[in-house]
C-alpha cells in the first residue's frame, strides 16, 4: 500500500469517527453542542456527575443509536456494492442485484399487513410490530438470496455469473408481484409499506443492532477474506482458473457474503439505493482498482454518506417531520452518478 492510499484511508477513517458525534447534534429537540457532547461522554462512561435523564435518553439512546446504525448500514451496503461489482464484473451491479431488496420488501409487506389473530399470535411470542417487520424482512431477504444462489448454480455445482444475474431478476420480479398483491388486498397498509420500502432509520434503536450484526459480521468476514479473490476474478474466469482459483467456490462465498450484509442492512433500514453504487465508484477513482484498500475505504465512505444523508432526512423539513433516507440518497446520488458517468 503506497503512502497516498494510506493517507486517503486515514482521512476517511478520521471523518467516519468525527461524523458519529457531530451527527448527534441534529434533531427536533434543541440542544447545544456542549450539552450533546457531555451527554455522549456520560453515555459512554467517560465523565461522572449528574446528567438530565431526558437529555441522556435523547442523545445516548436515540440519536447515537441511529447514527451508529446508519454508519454500519452505509458501510455494509458500500462493501456489498464493491463485492458484487467485482464478482459480476459489472459497474452497475448494486447490493440489490440478487433480489435481496425484493425479498425484504415482501417479508416486511406481509408483516405490516398482518391483522387480527395473526398479529396477536406474533405479539404473544414477544414480537412488537416493528420487531416483527424487521424480522420478517430479514427472513425474506435471506430466502431470496438463497433462491438466487441456488438458481444461479450450474449442473456442475459451480456458480455461473450470467445465471446469477438472471436468477436475481427472476426472484425480484416474482417477489415484487407478491408485494403488489399485498398492497392491492390491504389498501389500509399501503402507506406504511411504501414508507418502509423507501428506507428510513426513524424509530430504530439499540435493539436493532443485534439483528444487523448477526448478518453484517459474517458477510464482512466472507468478503474481507476474499479481497484477493476479487482481484483475481477481475482478470476473467479463465485467467482466474489458470492462476489456481476455484472460481465457482470463490464467487459463491463472495456473493453470499455481500447478500448477507445487504439483508441485515435492509431489514434494519429499509431499501436505500445508490450508496452501494456511488461510494464504490468515487473511491475507486481515489484508491485505484485494488480491492484491499477499496473495501476498507468503501466501509468508511459508505458509512459517512449514509450518516449525513440521514441527518438531512430529519432536518430538511423541520417540525419533527422526516423524509425517507432512501429518497435523500437518490436525490444526492442520482445527479452525482450521472455527472460521474458523463465525465469518466
Amino acid at each position: 500500500m503506497d503512502t497516498r492510499v494510506f493517507r486517503i484511508l486515514a482521512v476517511l477513517a478520521a471523518c467516519w469517527l468525527c461524523s458519529v458525534p457531530l451527527a448527534c447534534l441534529s434533531g427536533p429537540m434543541p440542544l447545544s453542542a456542549p450539552e450533546v457532547f457531555h451527554a455522549l461522554a456520560a453515555r459512554l462512561g467517560l465523565v461522572d456527575g449528574p446528567v438530565e435523564a431526558t437529555r441522556l435518553l435523547v442523545v445516548g439512546d436515540i440519536r447515537l443509536a441511529r447514527v451508529c446504525l446508519a454508519a454500519l448500514c452505509g458501510g455494509g451496503l458500500a462493501l456489498a456494492g464493491v463485492a458484487l461489482q467485482g464478482v459480476l464484473r459489472n459497474p452497475l451491479a448494486d447490493p440489490f442485484t440478487l433480489g435481496v431488496s425484493a425479498g425484504a420488501a415482501c417479508g416486511a409487506s406481509l408483516a405490516i399487513a398482518l391483522t387480527g389473530g395473526a398479529l396477536r399470535v406474533a405479539q404473544s411470542l414477544g414480537f412488537s410490530q416493528a420487531g416483527l417487520v424487521a424480522a420478517s424482512a430479514l427472513a425474506g431477504a435471506l430466502l431470496a438470496l438463497f433462491c438466487a444462489l441456488w438458481l444461479g448454480t450450474g449442473e456442475d455445482g459451480a456458480l455461473k455469473q450470467e445465471r446469477v444475474v438472471l436468477a436475481g431478476i427472476a426472484v425480484s420480479a416474482f417477489l415484487g408481484a407478491i408485494v403488489a398483491l399485498v398492497k392491492a388486498l390491504h389498501e389500509e397498509s399501503v402507506t406504511s409499506i411504501v414508507f418502509w420500502i423507501l428506507g428510513s432509520l426513524q424509530g430504530r434503536g439499540w435493539d436493532s443492532l443485534p439483528m444487523l450484526l448477526c448478518t453484517l459480521l459474517p458477510g464482512l468476514l466472507a468478503v474481507g477474506l476474499g479481497w484477493r479473490a476479487l482481484d483475481v476474478l477481475s482478470l476473467g474466469d479463465e485467467q482466474a482458473a489458470q492462476l489456481g482459483l476455484d472460481v465457482g467456490r470463490a464467487r459463491f462465498w463472495l456473493l453470499a457474503g455481500a447478500g448477507c450484509m445487504t439483508a441485515g442492512c435492509v431489514a434494519v433500514a429499509g431499501i436505500i439505493g445508490f450508496v452501494g453504487i456511488v461510494a464504490p465508484h468515487v473511491l475507486r477513482i481515489l484508491l485505484g482498482p485494488g480491492h484491499g484498500p477499496l473495501l476498507t475505504g468503501a466501509f468508511f465512505g459508505g458509512g459517512i454518506l449514509l450518516v449525513w444523508a440521514d441527518v438531512l432526512s430529519r432536518t430538511l423539513t423541520g417540525g419533527g417531520q422526516e423524509l425517507p433516507v432512501g429518497v435523500v440518497t437518490a436525490l444526492l446520488g442520482g445527479p452525482f452518478f450521472a455527472m460521474l458517468v458523463r465525465r469518466r
